[in-house]
């Protein structure tokens, strides 16, 4: 196990993973129609922020704020940096990342997880077996992605954007927002109070490109595996992909049916962000650890190409 030492989130509600917290407590949302922000693009409902972000500046600023908090020495040579995103900046993943690493000052190779929607998700677990097999002692984990007229238009022509705010697992939901947002999280191999990411399960059921399984197999075998040795009533929250998309929405229904967790309270955080992509699985973990003080909770998310990633976390 690996534990939690320092988080920040920025996002178009806040910085900081507190003032995030609060905005999401107090119903905020981020989401607003935006009709001219690119060129040839239809209208489209997201969470942008008001003035264009730098990648690499976006990604230091979130991870300054989560490494002073863990008080760790970023230019250590146990130290790693990952960056999780689906598409980076102007599609090249290394560069920015190695940019980062080379701003705290860190040598070491840095590594890309790009891997659709579950790179979040699946960075953390990347993180965790690099602490645990001895590599290195800590992990900068960093999740971001800025909204571009390719991205916008690319999920236009798939006919999966709401003009509106999304509705997830609504029987009125016409789709998915997309949003922006950089968020880190510090994992050690240091003992630590609060959170500890027990468990971590990744897989690909090869369905299709952009249609989940409609059995949720993969989903389904994830969360088998992250429930290992855990009874169910002892799981407090299930952090949900929740995009609102017909196809997704019903998946993850008859995954979490099939991996009995049918009466486990959800939380669905994309009619706040969006959908932040590379970030939603550092985000939403980071909020979720916030919304549980203490407890269980297993963070799930599923992306294109049949990819599909689950976490266990406990804070006693």
């Amino acid at each position: 196990m690996i534990y939690c030492l320092g988080h920040n989130i920025i996002s178009p509600l806040g910085e900081g993973s507190e003032q995030n917290y609060q905005a999401v407590v107090a119903g905020r949302s981020g989401l607003k129609l935006y009709t001219d922000r690119f060129a040839d693009v239809e209208p489209f409902c997201a969470s942008i922020f008001a003035e264009p972000q730098d990648f690499v500046d976006l990604c230091v600023r979130t991870a300054q704020t989560a490494i002073a908090e863990a008080g760790i020495d970023a230019t250590a040579k146990d130290v790693v940096f990952i960056l999780s995103t689906t598409k980076g900046d102007n599609l090249d993943l290394i560069t920015p990342a190695k940019a980062i690493a080379k701003h705290f000052g860190n040598m070491n190779s840095p590594i890309v997880v790009s891997n659709a929607c579950t790179s979040g998700v699946c960075a953390q677990i990347t993180a965790k077996r690099l602490i645990e097999s001895g590599l290195y002692r800590h992990a900068v984990v960093i999740g971001c992605d800025i909204q571009t007229r390719f991205i916008v238009s690319g999920f236009q022509s798939f006919k999966a954007l709401s003009d509106e705010p999304c509705k997830p697992f609504s029987e009125d939901r016409r789709g998915l927002n997309l949003g922006e947002a950089a968020a880190a999280i510090v994992w050690s191999a240091e003992p630590h109070d609060g959170w500890v990411l027990e468990a971590g399960s990744i897989h690909n059921d090869a369905n299709h490109i952009s249609g989940p399984s409609r059995i949720g197999e993969g989903l389904y075998r994830c969360l088998r595996d992250v429930l290992q040795g855990v009874e169910r009533e002892d799981i407090k929250l299930l952090g949900v992909h929740g995009t609102a998309t017909l196809y997704n929405d019903a998946m993850e229904k008859i995954a979490i049916e099939r991996a009995g967790l049918q009466d486990v309270p959800i939380s669905a955080l994309k009619p706040y962000f969006g959908h932040t992509m590379g970030a939603a699985g550092v985000l939403e973990t980071i909020m979720c650890m916030q919304l549980l003080q203490h407890g269980i909770f297993i963070k799930m998310l599923s992306g294109f190409g049949g990819v599909n990633a689950a976490i266990r976390l406990r804070c006693e």
